[in-house]
């Protein structure tokens, strides 16, 4: 395994546990003032007993706003920082924020050096290492923040539930509306009997992502390229296969490969079909149908997706439900103009849908609930019906957000909104999606056993490739 990236200068590194009683032992006077009265000095510095000391996995591209955003206030503070590529985009930015922070390439070797002075964890990686980066943290006894989707494959978000129950750590998936007052929101709708009886839900994202542009297509792994002095591709990949390295996959673009990514569903399902995956209770579907996929191929996600899933009855309230997802061009969906606006002069006008959303349809079809994605407020059409649901549609904001809501739980403050029972859970699903996408087939699902019927092949992609050597025993943790 690849050392850290910044070695130790000093081999008799004082841990914040062993400081603090070695400050008892020479007296009041030496403490900072933040150790000795318990609270924070004018730079913002907290007592330990009120801080987690975070370890950061992945710091550049999206890490460089959830790393300040789990830190803010001071309430937590990093102490370690991994990736396998301290030059990629973004890294910089992290590194002159938060200096001295020891560095690491393996989050292994992180972990065996500094496992006791790490409380929590931020996993901010491609998708396809998200879990053995988890499940280590987590089996260590981490509390753990986990960007989404939350895993690569169906087995993994199913062993993530698992460790969640076993090691009895704090979790939260990164689908940060999912904090919200929006959430807060669709929750009480959902209480006050206004997001009931739905029976259709309408998801669609726009193209967005390289591989939705078709003079960027391509239908076989890139050429190797030379790697980057600064990039551990070995680790990049880590249980996955080694393919030679492009910068097709890093940074970014990794997304668009099934073998790396979840595609456009992963990467906005978890913020477009959160809050009705999640109050709605859908669980896991029984059908999941192949419509349409634009420019099909088994290494690239499709120019444009059109697939259907089907969730059976779940109780009063909750009849079985048929969600479609579409994304890609021409994908909002068409709207009734009984649902249209009215404006003043009597003249009726199409709703704005915007790039991104759910349209759910109620059993009596009196008015349609629309929901965009994050933290979006949710809206009913036509609005002129709002009116009549002003209190049920009232919700205050939370108390934190999203990221901050995980540090107050690992400190025993609250709940998370999105622990891995709930994330874990809506990545399933995506995970399921994809397979339909990968396969381009029909096929039927059995939530008990969870299982596909009749189709080996499918099933086979619920647990993914076996892990490479030297991977294999995060899969065995649980």
């Amino acid at each position: 395994m690849k050392q850290d990236k910044l070695p130790e200068t000093n081999t008799n590194k004082t841990t914040r546990r062993s400081f603090l009683k070695q400050s008892a032992a020479f007296g009041f006077l030496v403490m900072p003032s933040y150790l000795a009265l318990g609270k924070a000095d004018g730079n913002g510095n907290l007592p330990p007993s009120q801080r987690i000391n975070l370890a950061c996995i992945g710091i550049g591209g999206r890490a460089t706003g959830v790393i300040p955003a789990l830190c803010g206030g001071g309430t937590a503070k990093p102490v370690a920082f991994c990736d396998v590529d301290f030059k990629a985009r973004g890294v910089d930015n992290t590194l002159k924020k938060y200096p001295g922070v020891r560095q690491f390439a393996d989050f292994r070797v992180m972990f065996d050096k500094m496992e006791k002075d790490i409380d929590a964890v931020s996993v901010i990686t491609p998708d396809h290492t998200h879990y053995v980066a988890a499940i280590d943290a987590m089996r260590r006894g981490k509390h753990v923040y986990v960007e989404k989707p939350l895993t690569h494959n169906f087995r993994e978000a199913e062993m993530l539930i698992k460790a969640e129950k076993k090691f009895g750590v704090v979790t939260q998936m990164g689908n940060q509306g999912h904090t919200s007052m929006g959430s807060n929101q669709f929750k009480k709708m959902v209480d006050e009997k206004v997001i009931t009886d739905i029976v259709k839900i309408e998801a669609w994202k726009t193209a967005s992502l390289w591989f939705m542009d078709a003079n960027q297509r391509i239908s076989k792994f890139p050429a190797g390229e030379k790697i980057p002095e600064s990039l551990n591709w070995d680790l990049w990949c880590g249980p996955k296969e080694v393919k030679p390295f492009s910068r097709r996959y890093h940074w970014f673009d990794w997304r668009a490969f099934y073998l790396y990514g979840m595609g456009m569903l992963g990467d906005w399902g978890a913020h477009i079909l959160d809050m009705a995956h999640d109050y709605l209770k859908l669980g896991l579907p029984t059908k999941i149908r192949a419509i349409h996929m634009e420019d099909y191929n088994k290494v690239i996600f499709p120019l444009a997706t059109r697939l259907a899933m089907h969730f059976p009855s779940r109780g009063p309230g909750l009849p079985a439900c048929n969600v479609s997802w579409s994304d890609g061009g021409d994908c909002l969906p068409k709207i009734d103009q009984k649902y249209w606006n009215t404006d003043k002069q009597g003249n009726k006008t199409a709703p704005k849908l915007g790039g991104a959303g759910t349209i759910m349809h109620r059993k009596d079809g009196k008015f349609l609930i629309h929901r965009a994605s994050h933290d979006a407020r949710n809206a009913i059409f036509p609005y002129d019906t709002q009116k009549q649901y002003r209190a049920a549609m009232k919700a205050d904001n939370p108390k934190w957000n999203h990221m901050q809501s995980f540090i107050q739980a690992c400190m025993g403050n609250g709940k998370t909104c999105s622990p891995f029972s709930v994330g874990a859970a809506l990545t399933q699903v995506l995970n399921l999606g994809v397979i339909c996408q990968y396969l381009n087939t029909n096929l039927d699902f059995d939530p008990a056993t969870k299982t596909f019927k009749n189709n080996a092949a499918a099933n086979e992609l619920l647990n993914g490739p076996a892990p490479r050597k030297g991977w294999e025993e995060f899969y065995k943790i649980v």
